[in-house]
């Protein structure tokens, strides 16, 4: 018996390559990605669902997401902004104007209807009609009575700097290309870990189902109330009040309010 075992080992017939390639194009630099919110500090941040009122008559979702106010360092004006899960994309983008009333939804206690004259999440200042809709809580006050004193606080803040009635152009905070799609860095990689440019953004399967009730153009769904093992569990419905009902309902809860 051999005893090299080395030159004994039958071959395989195939060598293994040793052969080196240079990359065509070296990315030795990191390139950064600016958000354009750096300069500004974060007064509120919580987990919404955010819808615009078309004009089409019914109610579309815009996302879902963290809802922040962002506080300018420097000219201390504040602002909201909403950005897509995953995609990043900015759905609402609009300074908070003193003449902004938050109206409850009829059929829910966490969620609130509003109109902003001047919000540039596409690019140019446009009118909207917009519902913003909270997760329940617990353990501490209903997240959208947090959002709520944070809004009328941020209102008294802007109030000196954009003055009551301002224009729409006045009272819009600056948009920004970059502003459109920034996704995370981490997750925006190839096979080999370059990075990819910025994707576009895909639509999930809650905004392919947008609500389909509408009630006078100020309201999404309401919910319905069930007892489940004890709890309180509420669900969307696609039950249509009538006018007279929405009409008694809303001023009700903004009396209460």
């Amino acid at each position: 018996m051999s005893e090299n075992p080395t030159t004994d080992a039958p071959t395989t017939g195939e060598e293994e390559s040793t052969a080196h390639y240079e990359p065509v194009v070296k990315l030795d630099q990191t390139v950064e990605i600016k958000t354009h919110e750096e300069d500004e500090d974060v007064l509120f941040k919580m987990r919404a669902k955010l819808f615009r009122f078309t004009a089409d008559s019914e109610w579309k979702e815009r996302g879902t997401g963290d809802v922040r106010l962002l506080q300018h360092k420097a000219t201390k004006k504040v602002r909201l902004v909403m950005r897509r899960d995953k995609t990043l994309k900015v759905c609402a983008n609009h300074y908070i104007t003193p003449e902004m009333a938050l109206s409850p939804n009829v059929g829910s206690d966490r969620s609130w209807v509003y109109k902003v004259a001047a919000d540039v999440s596409d690019g140019e200042p446009t009118a909207e009609t917009l519902a913003i809709r909270f997760a329940n809580s617990v353990d501490r006050a209903p997240d959208a009575n947090l959002f709520k004193t944070a809004f009328v606080q941020a209102q008294e803040t802007n109030k000196p700097l954009l003055g009551q009635g301002a224009s729409a152009e006045s009272a819009a905070p600056a948009p920004v290309a970059e502003d459109q799609s920034v996704a995370p860095v981490a997750d925006v990689v190839g096979s080999t870990g370059a990075p990819i440019a910025d994707p576009k953004p895909t639509q999930d399967k809650e905004e392919a189902a947008p609500p389909a009730y509408v009630d006078e153009g100020i309201a999404p769904p309401p919910e319905k109330v069930t007892i489940v093992q004890g709890e309180e569990v509420k669900e969307p419905t696609t039950e249509t009040p009538s006018a007279e009902v929405a009409h008694a309902e809303t001023s009700k809860a903004a009396e209460s309010a």
